[in-house]
């Protein structure tokens, strides 16, 4: 048997390992014994679409206020203990996710996980610094609303699944995040940061049987149900024209894309790549390379567990917008058709190698054990290449045009002397 088919075996029966917790979370670890570190994560089955409209910003502001002491140590207690570990301790807070992370020195491990389930199971939420943990909230939106790329994105969404959840920013709004209290924080979190939907995950130097023991002493809230999540009827079409005062045009476009446990997986990766994933992809080429018309253009597939869009993201200079928008049109109108062979090989390569490269990131790999929330079972990156290299050219030319025959929203932000001449220009795909 060649030594690359014994790899991938061996990659199918060890890449992770998992056991339940009796009345607490699912435990998962990937190993890495040459690796000198370990990091570690607890991944909450929350996120901002599983908010009221009351509620909005709450689970980015628990992100927030879980650095802020617990039970037994206050916000500067945790803080040093936090530096005094010297590795990284971090969170982010998605529309289906929550999760709190460190990543420190294997010898570290029982220190780091004792610190992470005392910040989630025994969180202070101190009212004071409720209160002054808002203001830089208010800060971070302050900052992002300045950020144009990351202001069209909040518009695009928002447009693109009106009425739903979805839509709605992660970080919320002045309005419901002012009317949110320490009792609303407290309240948000036992009802939603315990088991069945908390994962806890580990990657590197670290042996399975030792972290389950390690799970024996901790005390986990009554079980609840998990989130239950009601999926957009449909995804908005047509244009949506934003006038702003700035220097570039802001282009977002989407269309259908697939949900994140999709079987159609590796076929939507291999067409993203070809169209926008990499420095050959042919917006990357046409856009930026031949025509100089945008120094960042992409495509993007964002997977929810029952919806996700398929978008190309472009900024321009204004007075060369609308001939911008002219190509990426002509992209998409011939792309899926057009797809060819060697091309496809190319992108097969490329995706080859971020899945094997992503093997030699502890960090990486953790991360990747959180999906688990996702799906039953979790196809290794290798088992992952395999699936890639054996899709069909026709597949992938057959699913880009299904996807790109399908509605389209185009959200433009421009100056408005400029806005009219730019979206005049956008024609069905």
């Amino acid at each position: 048997m060649p030594a690359s088919c014994r790899l991938r075996d061996q990659m199918r029966d060890t890449f992770y390992q998992e056991s339940q917790i009796s009345g607490g979370p699912l435990v998962l670890t990937h190993a890495m014994p040459q690796a000198q570190s370990v990091a570690l994560g607890i991944f909450i089955d929350v996120g901002a679409r599983d908010e009221s409209e009351f509620e909005a910003g709450i689970t980015h502001a628990l992100e927030h206020m879980l650095f802020k002491g617990t039970k037994t140590m206050n916000v500067h207690q945790l803080a040093e203990k936090l530096d005094e570990l010297g590795g990284n301790a971090n969170a982010f807070t998605s529309r289906e996710r929550t999760c709190f992370h460190l990543h420190v020195l294997h010898e570290h491990w029982r220190e780091a996980l004792a610190i992470l389930t005392d910040m989630v199971c025994h969180a202070a939420l101190p009212a004071d610094e409720w209160q002054r943990e808002r203001e830089v909230i208010y800060a971070e939106m302050a900052m992002v609303d300045d950020i144009p790329e990351e202001w069209i994105t909040d518009q695009h969404v928002e447009a693109l699944f009106a009425g739903n959840a979805i839509g709605r920013p992660v970080l919320g709004n002045h309005d419901s995040l002012a009317a949110i209290s320490k009792q609303q924080l407290d309240d948000y979190l036992q009802r939603w940061y315990n088991p069945p939907g908390l994962l806890i995950v580990a990657a590197g130097r670290i042996e399975h049987a030792e972290l389950v023991d390690a799970m024996a002493d901790i005390q986990w809230v009554a079980g609840r149900d998990r989130v239950h999540r009601v999926a957009p009827v449909q995804m908005a079409t047509g244009i949506h024209a934003l006038p702003r005062d700035m220097e570039q045009a802001q282009m977002v476009v989407s269309f259908p894309g697939i949900a994140v446990a999709s079987d159609q997986r590796p076929i939507a990766w291999l067409a993203n790549q070809m169209l926008g994933g990499g420095m050959s992809s042919r917006l990357f080429r046409e856009v930026r390379e031949n025509r100089g018309l945008a120094y960042s253009v992409g495509s993007h597939l964002n997977c929810l567990s029952d919806i996700g869009t398929w978008s190309i993201t472009c900024g321009s200079e204004t007075a060369r917008a609308a001939e911008c928008v002219d190509v990426i049109a002509d992209i998409l109108a011939g792309f899926a058709d057009s797809i060819g062979e060697e091309e496809l090989q190319r992108a097969k390569r490329q995706m080859e190698v971020q899945f094997r490269m992503g093997l030699d990131s502890v960090e990486g790999q953790m991360l990747y054990l959180g999906s688990r929330l996702d799906e039953s079972v979790l196809a290794s990156p290798l088992e992952w290449v395999e699936k890639i290299q054996t899709a069909d050219i026709h597949d992938v030319r057959k699913w880009a045009a299904d996807r790109l025959s399908q509605g389209v929203l185009w959200s433009v932000g421009a100056p408005e002397q400029a806005l009219s001449e730019i979206c005049d220009r956008i024609r069905p795909c």
